[in-house]
């Protein structure tokens, strides 16, 4: 119960303290949905792009195509109204197809790591693609960020834009325990996905997440925009002040795989508790900060206990000059802060400037990494009959006031 009274108050303070308002996720949008065509893939499929704009006395802007179900961009208004894109991305079909380092996609079907690349479910050992070696990294080389999602519903007055994806298992049959053999690779089970965008007046942008499967399985789905509140291409984010949720972190080994612990963040350059630079910290000599070349890593959110769904906010980001302000809502227990470490100035956005180490930020919200392999982490097993549903939101303010701190 004290942990609940915390988890309030904390919530309730940074709230006040930025001015930002809860979800209103019965909130409609009276604005529209347009769609035009976006380029073919090398597979020969045609893409789609498709424009959100809402009737805010702030007016926004979400752009999504349906390859890998990508944000391409999100206009929002500074202090003085000038809208300006703040995700991270390209400007062109070629690009999302061959150097995508996750800009604005759905990654799926398990987001984040899972260590050597398999996992025990129910006895048998399933094998996954090494494409962060030694690690499977967000469902493999042909994740959910590499597929053509198809699109149902997207028309003036809908609640948003549904994406649909059947993914089919390429795990082989059997398989024996500890038995990986060559091109027995993949995922169990066939899944049913769909995700939802939502953009309504209150400037909030909904994701709603939906999966079932025909065999157990396991889960994990987030959204990995890349975030600058100053413009896209208009230089690091070391500046935002950040909020965190969290008063425990999943500290790594060299290979960003979790350790199993939950560790507390006072004292360590991860207590964001209280609002903060994220260039306080980031060039620390702490262990972790170093094998992550910054901040890589998942927060454990406050909550009662594991089994808590309920929707809170989970971070707050600000920046000082616009005055922008992205509050991240979710139902999820953990949450990923990825400071753009690796971004080395070879990937050119639409502004046509060069994204180099820090020019923009991920927010995850998810289970934890690697969690088949760890027991007492909240599990990501998906059963026939059960349904995976999750929720989060992307709320985009004007701060009134200063961007705080401490």
């Amino acid at each position: 119960m004290k942990t609940l009274v915390r988890t309030i108050l904390v919530s309730v303070l940074v709230l006040s303290m930025l001015l930002a308002i809860g979800p209103a996720t019965e909130a409609k949008s009276l604005g529209k949905i347009t769609s035009e065509f976006y380029g073919t893939t090398v597979g020969g499929q045609d893409v789609y792009e498709y424009t959100l704009t809402n009737a805010s006395k702030r007016p926004m802007e979400v752009k999504i195509i349906t390859f890998g179900g990508i944000i391409t961009s999100i206009m929002v208004p500074d202090k003085s109204g000038k809208r300006e894109n703040v995700a991270l991305g390209f400007d062109n079909l070629q690009d999302y197809e061959t150097k995508n380092p996750y800009f604005g996609t759905i990654t799926g079907r398990y987001a984040n790591r899972i260590a050597n690349g398999r996992f025990v479910l129910d006895g048998v050992t399933y094998c996954l693609d090494i494409n962060n070696p030694p690690n499977s990294l967000h469902g493999g080389f042909v994740g959910f960020d590499k597929k053509v999602w198809e699109v149902t519903e997207a028309e003036a007055g809908a609640d948003g834009v549904v994406l649909e994806l059947h993914f089919l298992s390429l795990a082989g049959e059997g398989f024996e325990p500890g038995d990986c053999a060559d091109g027995e690779e993949g995922y169990p089970g066939n899944l049913d996905v769909t995700v939802t965008y939502t953009l309504n007046d209150m400037n909030q942008l909904v994701m709603d997440y939906v999966a079932t499967t025909d065999a157990p399985t396991i889960v994990n789905l987030t959204n990995h925009t890349y975030w600058n509140l100053a413009g896209e291409g208009e230089g690091d984010i070391n500046d935002h002040i950040l909020y965190l949720n969290s008063d425990r972190y999943t500290p790594v080994d060299p290979t960003l795989i979790p350790t199993g612990e939950l560790a507390p963040v006072a004292g360590t350059p991860f207590d964001f508790r209280k609002p903060k630079p994220i260039a306080d910290g980031l060039r620390s000599n702490d262990t972790q900060v170093i094998i992550g070349r910054g901040f890589d890593h998942n927060w454990v959110l406050s909550r009662p206990s594991f089994d808590d769904t309920s929707m809170i906010l989970a971070a707050s980001l600000c920046e000082r000059d616009s005055r922008r302000l992205l509050n991240v809502w979710t139902e999820e227990p953990g949450i990923q802060f990825y400071a753009g470490n690796f971004l080395d100035g070879t990937l050119y956005g639409p502004s046509g400037r060069a994204y180099r180490q820090g020019d923009g930020l991920a927010l995850e919200t998810q289970h934890f990494p690697d969690s088949p392999n760890k027991p007492d982490f909240p599990t990501t097993v998906l059963r026939l009959g059960e349904t995976y549903e999750t929720r989060t939101i992307f709320e985009l303010l004007v701060n009134k006031g200063q961007c705080r701190t401490k």
